[in-house]
């Protein structure tokens, strides 16, 4: 009965967690050094974009942004893209441009310990989760070792995530990739005795456990500790 009530407490707290989404507002001013206010208070750390209207149904992203709180958010080249040949657009912001903080939010990449704890957390969090397989494959492709919060952003940034979520020793992080800060940590229960995989969960065994030559494997931080010292 207690191994009962301790698992339904476990899902209870798993269940209360809910990743960030997405929020609509626009420009109320724009001011210097790459600033605007919005018409409303965005959470400090969100990412999103503004979309110009040119009337004639026709619109475009032309810029990326992130909210300082408080109702100010900086503003930078888009570049989302993110090829050379396509080119900038360079219409300027105005007053009244629509602003979509976490609109891709919902294509999320879980780091978790082991696959105990990426089947439960995904199973009970509703996302399009992108698995990190693809991760593993980029930083083994890219030549790295650890994982970053600069790889992390280029990642995402080439395959249209919007969060992150890792799976700290006690906590579920939230991240937002883009902007590189933490939108909220959750309380999370872990009861799986399944072995950690550093530098984190991935489907395949060669990526699990050869991304990293055999000298750099010894010299390597566990899985939670690693997490620890993301930056």
């Amino acid at each position: 009965m207690k191994k009962l009530l301790l698992l339904l407490l476990t899902t209870l707290i798993s269940m209360a967690i809910e990743l960030p989404k997405s929020i609509n507002t626009e420009i109320e001013t724009v001011e210097k050094n790459s600033k605007v206010k919005l018409t409303q208070d965005i959470p400090k750390g969100m990412s999103g974009i503004v979309i110009h209207n040119y009337g004639n149904k026709l619109s475009a992203i032309t810029h990326r942004v992130i909210s300082k709180g408080g109702g100010e958010a900086s503003v930078e080249i888009y570049d989302a893209l993110g090829h050379e040949k396509i080119p900038q657009i360079k219409t300027a912001i105005k007053k009244g441009d629509k602003v979509i903080f976490g609109n891709l939010y919902n294509n999320t990449l879980l780091i978790a310990p082991n696959q105990h704890t990426y089947r439960d957390i995904t199973k009970k969090l509703k996302a399009n989760w992108i698995h990190p397989d693809s991760y593993a494959m980029f930083l083994i492709n890219n030549d790295q070792s650890k994982l970053s919060l600069d790889n992390l952003k280029k990642f995402s940034q080439q395959n249209q995530i919007g969060l992150v979520a890792i799976v700290s020793k006690k906590s579920l992080l939230i991240l937002d990739p883009i902007s590189g800060q933490y939108l909220s940590e959750e309380p999370l229960s872990q009861s799986s005795s399944e072995k950690i995989i550093s530098p984190f969960y991935a489907r395949f065994e060669q990526i699990s456990h050869n991304i990293f030559s055999a000298d750099e494997k010894k010299d390597f931080l566990e899985y939670y500790k690693g997490i620890k010292r993301l930056k």
